[in-house]
C-alpha cells in the first residue's frame, strides 16, 4: 500500500481484494489498517465509493452480516442482488453462512 495514500484509498485497495462470494465486515478492515476503532470510516468510505466501479463495496457488511449499508446504493435491494449474483445467500437482510464465507484481511492479506 501506498504511504501518501488518504484513508479512503488505503479502504478502497483492501476491498478491492475481496473476492468475488466472499464479504469482509468494516470493523476487520479498520483492524487491518491499524485502525481498529474507525470502522465507522470504513462506511463512510464504502457510501463514497459507489462512484469508483472497481470498489466492490457490496462486499463490506456490518460485524454480525447485516446489509447495513443498503441504503447507499441505488436502490435498497442492489447490494443483496450484487452478493446474490455472486453465490452468497441473504436473508432478511443477512449473509447466511457469514462465518463460513467472511474474509478476514488480517488472515488473508500481511501488510
Amino acid at each position: 500500500m501506498k504511504n501518501d495514500a488518504s484513508f479512503f484509498d488505503l479502504v478502497y485497495d483492501v476491498v478491492r481484494l475481496i473476492p468475488s462470494g466472499r464479504v469482509s465486515s468494516y470493523g476487520a478492515i479498520a483492524k487491518y489498517l491499524g485502525t481498529a476503532k474507525s470502522a465507522r470510516m470504513v462506511g463512510w468510505a464504502m457510501n463514497a465509493a459507489r462512484a469508483l466501479p472497481d470498489v466492490p463495496a457490496h462486499r463490506v457488511v456490518n460485524r454480525v452480516g447485516l446489509l447495513s449499508g443498503k441504503n447507499h446504493f441505488a436502490h435498497p435491494k442492489r447490494m443483496q442482488e450484487l452478493l446474490e449474483q455472486e453465490g452468497v445467500e441473504i436473508k432478511e437482510d443477512r449473509v447466511l453462512h457469514f462465518t463460513k464465507i467472511f474474509w478476514d484481511p488480517e488472515k488473508e492479506l500481511s501488510l
